[in-house]
């Protein structure tokens, strides 16, 4: 099946998947693959196909299709001024709250703004009057796992927000279809294999209406809890609820559902991939934004797992494509039904956290690794604890003890670097009691000028932690740090700063000292702010420690 074709099929399956039943066609070429799929499922009797020869009138006698069955109705065109033509209809279902998808077949981004026939720039071309747009990027060959789930992701997520299954405001969506050549079928393929929906017609991602209540997830089977980063008081109830339940907790440090309860170091723990298989959960609630760790995303790709999503922000929340659920639900509500399973969650990251304690203990002079965990077990009930991203937030999630009694904070929402001193700045004079952030050194040098406080200005109890490895230590853990990189490394990737940073700190008028060992770092922390405690630490023995973690968690659970 070429790319075009098996985009158009997928698309109008999971079309029909999703409650499509009608389906209206102007005539053209690069329309071709989605038409001929929409004549098909006409054919097997899956829809009813309307064909029109002007796409106005197309796209009008869709609005009338939506409006009077209540069903999202797509309108599908060629690309062009063809597009333009379904402004007005466009304009009319945001208006009139009425569900209608436009279609529209575009060229390929190699030939936008060449001067080629019949391109315009299509994306966004109906602006706000659109609940959701998408250029849903040209088909690919050899990728079709990893597209199916993308495509099938797309259509639901356009449905959904079409019909305001989960706003409650229903309206027009546009998914631009970029195609290339060969546009017409190579043959008459299933939807078989990688390209396969959901088992018995169901779509990709179902949600639950918002003019229906936040019900409480039923208690079903074996459950665990993913929750990223979101709003505090959301992670909390939803860790009180998963507790209810019994069901175990992988948290990140900043959703509000890091607290005692939570399983330690869920990152290690889901990076054993034996354990992982004799205790696999059949379904992972995910609440929050999961951003942190790729084992928590493997889990979520994992086709034997089912994926519910509950949404804590207006914000489409399933970045894995792999939702079989997006809901509004409320936390569950006992009584808990805990075979041993879940106690066997709990139990392995009690046992990764004895391991990396005593790995942690082991290092001669004050990691970056120990640093992380060793500040959390440090701060006093009620603290406020700014993490910056990179390293030091995924040092926390991986090594530190899950605590419910401090305040966490971290900038996860696009996860940059930039701004962060500034962040810890507010939200220590906004938190009004001792505060502490947790930052790399290239973070810090970041938002550098975030430590100046003109006169008269009030000044944090806030005492700035940095980590200094001489650069951008994250990447000699990643790919780029691999040997075969090592001649591009340092430059590239490494980027030293050589900057003395207790010497810049004092530059910018804070108190500052360095300490390299664990027995310095609790008084650091209790001489109160503005102060910054650097830590001197290396970049390839930190990577080679984060492995040694990773073997050592396990030999824990082997």
């Amino acid at each position: 099946m070429n790319p075009s074709t098996a985009l158009a099929r997928v698309l109008v399956d999971e079309l029909v998947r999703g409650g499509v039943r009608d389906a209206v066609v102007a005539p053209g070429s690069r329309s071709a693959p989605v038409a001929l799929a929409l004549a098909a499922a006409e054919r097997d009797g899956r829809l009813r196909l309307h064909v029109r020869i002007d796409e106005r009138t197309a796209s009008f006698l869709a609005v009338g299709l939506a409006r009077a069955s209540g069903r999202p109705v797509p309108v599908l065109t060629t690309s062009g001024t063809a597009t333009a033509h379904l402004h007005a209809a466009v304009l009319e279902a945001d208006v009139s709250g009425v569900p209608l998808l436009a279609l529209t077949a575009d060229r390929p981004p190699e030939l936008r703004a060449t001067g080629a026939n019949q391109t315009i720039e299509q994306p966004g071309l109906y602006g706000d009057a659109v609940r959701w747009a998408a250029d849903v990027g040209v088909p690919e060959a050899g990728r079709e796992a990893v597209q199916n789930r993308y495509w099938r992701s797309v259509v639901s997520r356009a449905l959904l927000a079409a019909t305001g299954a989960l706003s409650g405001d229903p309206g027009p969506v546009q998914l631009n279809l970029p195609l290339r050549d060969p546009l017409l079928p190579d043959g008459e393929p299933a939807l078989e294999g990688p390209w396969a929906g959901r088992d018995d017609g169901a779509p990709w991602t179902a949600g639950t209406p918002a003019s229906l209540p936040a019900e409480p997830l039923a208690q079903g089977p074996r459950t665990l809890v993913v929750a990223g980063d979101g709003p505090p008081a959301v992670g909390r109830a939803w860790a009180a609820g998963a507790a209810a339940a019994g069901w175990p907790v992988v948290a990140e440090p900043s959703g509000g559902a890091w607290t005692d309860g939570a399983v330690r170091g869920g990152a290690l723990l889901l990076g054993v991939a034996d354990w992982v298989d004799a205790h696999r959960p059949e379904r992972v609630v995910v609440v929050g934004r999961p951003t942190l760790s790729r084992p928590v995303s493997a889990l979520l790709a994992d086709p034997r797992v089912r994926v519910e999503t509950v949404v804590t922000t207006p914000r489409w929340p399933d970045a894995g494509r792999s939702a079989t659920l997006v809901t509004r639900a409320a936390p569950p509500s006992g009584p808990p039904a805990d075979d041993g399973w879940a106690a066997a969650w709990r139990a392995a990251g009690a046992r990764v956290g004895a391991t990396v304690d005593a790995a942690l203990e082991a290092e001669t002079g004050l990691t970056a690794a120990r640093l992380a965990r060793d500040v959390v077990a440090a701060l006093p009930a009620g603290a406020l604890l700014v993490l910056g991203s990179s390293t030091p937030v995924r040092d926390v999630d991986r090594l530190a003890v899950p605590r419910g009694d401090l305040t966490v904070l971290a900038n996860r929402g696009v996860a940059g670097i930039d701004g962060t001193v500034s962040t810890a700045v507010g939200a220590a004079l906004a938190h009004g009691g001792p505060a502490v952030a947790l930052m790399g050194d290239l973070t810090f040098l970041h938002d550098l000028q975030g430590l100046l406080t003109g006169d008269g200005e009030a000044r944090p109890d806030l005492t700035v932690v940095v980590p200094d490895n001489d650069g951008g230590g994250i990447f000699a853990q990643l790919e780029p740090g691999r040997p075969a990189y090592a001649r591009d490394y340092r430059r590239v990737f490494g980027t030293p700063h050589g900057r003395d940073l207790v010497g810049v700190a004092r530059a910018m008028g804070w108190e500052a000292a360095a300490i390299g060992s664990a027995d310095e770092l609790p008084a650091a922390l209790a001489s109160g702010g503005p102060r910054v405690v650097v830590v001197r630490t290396d970049q390839r023995a930190e990577a080679d420690l984060a492995g040694s973690l990773r073997e050592a968690a396990g030999r824990a659970l082997a």
